[in-house]
């Protein structure tokens, strides 16, 4: 007598692609996953607000009285403090 299995060609090797399938879709959805977060930790590199200045400065985006100004602010001092005396 003939299982019920058999009927519809469900045999072993079925099964076996089936566990194949699955594992080749769990394995790459965990690439996939992997990829997104490895990406976001390259391309999130923390710089220093000084580090952000002294690299703009030698780009040329801003001038030197920009430069000073915006380095009197990242130290902790006014704007205005040289010329009050």
């Amino acid at each position: 007598m003939m299982d019920w299995y058999d009927q519809g060609g469900m045999n072993g090797s079925w099964m076996v692609f089936m566990w194949f399938f699955w594992v080749i879709i769990i394995g790459l959805g965990i690439w996939f996953v992997t990829r997104l977060t490895q990406r976001d930790k390259t391309s999130g590199s923390k710089e220093t607000p000084r580090q952000i200045l002294d690299r703009r400065f030698a780009a040329g985006e801003i001038d030197a009285s920009d430069y000073a100004k915006a380095r009197r602010l990242i130290d902790g001092h006014s704007i205005d403090s040289d010329k009050i005396q």
